[in-house]
């Protein structure tokens, strides 16, 4: 009579265990990731008025190489496409390929304004590029939270194009035990069988 309870009691104790576990990390859900893409969208738009205030031309006549007018250039122009390019993602955000072009777009984005803020700070005003500095650095929790979406997003791909790998070689083992069809009778045994 002892025993029951005891097992009860144990086996209470392992669902209690169990039902502490935290579950695996998976794939936010769409509404999480798009918040974080309209995020990461007004982030970029406001980036735009502070590139905007900088005067990398005027760079040139104290010694400034012309490559910050082009990256100066890029950055505005990689904002907008960052902004863009966000906003649309909305629409379908497990699309890997947009996610990563996105991705690489704020990577790439980060580094010029870091190389910016660098010229800013040497040829234009200081705190212009602490500005810049301190607006580009307002990204990086939603910047990580996409990556790790991606991450996640890839890992799910890789799952279900196992499942279907799978299931494929499957169906051609069943496929290839079946016998082979028989052979259709001649159309001359066919017409004889008739006549009789």
């Amino acid at each position: 009579m002892r025993l029951v309870p005891s097992s009860l009691l144990c086996l209470s104790f392992a669902a209690l265990c169990c039902a502490q576990t935290p579950a695996p990390v998976g794939l936010e859900p769409d509404w999480d990731i798009r918040a974080i893409l309209d995020e990461m969208s007004a982030h970029a738009d406001r980036l735009q008025p502070v590139l905007a205030r900088i005067d990398a031309k005027s760079w040139l006549a104290k010694g400034a190489s012309e490559t910050y007018v082009a990256q100066l250039q890029s950055s505005k122009d990689q904002a907008q496409a960052m902004a863009d390019g966000a906003k649309a993602l909305t629409k379908n955000p497990e699309k890997l390929s947009a996610c990563l072009e996105l991705y690489f777009r704020i990577t790439g984005l980060e580094d010029m304004l870091g190389s910016l803020g660098d010229g800013i700070r040497k040829y234009q005003d200081p705190a212009l590029a602490q500005t810049l500095v301190s607006l580009s650095a307002e990204n990086g929790a939603n910047r990580n939270r996409f990556r790790d979406y991606i991450v996640n997003l890839a890992a799910q791909r890789e799952q279900e194009c196992e499942v279907m790998d799978r299931e494929a070689q499957r169906c051609r083992g069943v496929l290839a035990a079946l016998p082979p069809p028989s052979a259709p009778k001649s159309s001359k045994a066919a017409t004889a069988g008739r006549k009789k």
